[in-house]
């Protein structure tokens, strides 16, 4: 079933929709307050003020992008950040990207010496002025290892009292095991705070779906039946990207069906058609 953007605006409106509740965009408006992500935010909130290294981990698709950009949105108001959302990057790179985001402009340094040089006297004069300074790095699983090495060596920075830095690092599970290497074993030592986010169970499913409907919600009552939301959590595992990609292709079977309910077969045709031949 092909349908083109202008049928897809009309799907949603006539499903009592404004917008497409199931994107696959980290949009913020669609966050979803469950206690996993809150506790997730909290523990990244710690890191952000009390320096070190802080680790989120997760399978790919549970969210982590949307939660730093929640985050980001959501600092607590004595922290800057810099946010790396391209890790594949050499060590000097990062480091002038960690004064961009920091500054508002590219610095004039080219040497590495010269550039750890500037960061030091920013966080110095951050830190006088009471600002915790934090380096986020999302995808942090492809960073190379000798950016892992300059990372560690930059939260060496430090007065008699405190970090001047702050790094948190989020990333699939591979980072777990990079982290586990024997070469890594310095930098895993100052990790203060490790969390590892898990895929939904049933009830929490539900409760996800519900959440994505009612946040885009114009009027009426359309909704997903329990048997349906049984059938999502089923297919997807309860990983919120492959419920996403499944609750997004069923409504459009119920507004072609014009339904003000999705089925358990619109959920079983969409998991079909979204992993293709062979899938789940």
């Amino acid at each position: 079933m092909t349908v083109n953007a202008p049928d897809l605006n009309a799907c949603y409106l006539a499903l009592g929709l404004s917008e497409a509740p199931f994107r696959i965009t980290p949009d913020t408006q669609f966050f979803f307050p469950h206690s996993q992500y809150l506790s997730a935010i909290g523990h990244l909130r710690f890191g952000m003020q009390s320096g070190g290294f802080t680790v989120l981990t997760g399978e790919v698709g549970l969210g982590k992008t949307l939660l730093c950009r929640y985050l980001l949105r959501n600092l607590p108001e004595n922290v800057r950040t810099a946010y790396i959302y391209n890790p594949q990057q050499t060590f000097v790179e990062l480091l002038r990207s960690i004064i961009h985001d920091l500054t508002g402009e590219l610095p004039p340094e080219q040497s590495q010496a010269a550039l750890q040089a500037r960061i030091l006297e920013l966080l110095e004069a951050l830190t006088s002025v009471n600002v915790r300074v934090a380096v986020l790095v999302d995808e942090a699983h492809r960073l190379s290892p000798e950016v892992m090495e300059g990372l560690r060596l930059l939260s060496n920075l430090e007065t008699e009292k405190q970090k001047l830095l702050s790094l948190l690092l989020v990333g699939q599970t591979e980072l777990e095991k990079q982290l586990q290497e024997h070469n890594m074993r310095a930098l895993r030592q100052r990790i203060g705070v490790w969390h590892k986010l898990r895929p939904f169970k049933l009830g929490e499913t539900a409760s996800y779906i519900g959440h994505r409907l009612d946040s885009a919600r114009l009027n009426g009552n359309f909704h997903f039946s329990r048997g349906a939301m049984a059938a999502v959590h089923y297919y997807s595992g309860g990983v919120p990207r492959r419920i996403n990609l499944i609750c997004d292709r069923a409504l459009l079977y119920a507004f072609v069906e014009q339904r003000n309910q999705v089925s358990v077969s619109m959920i079983r045709r969409a998991a079909q058609e979204v992993s293709g031949p062979g899938g789940h």
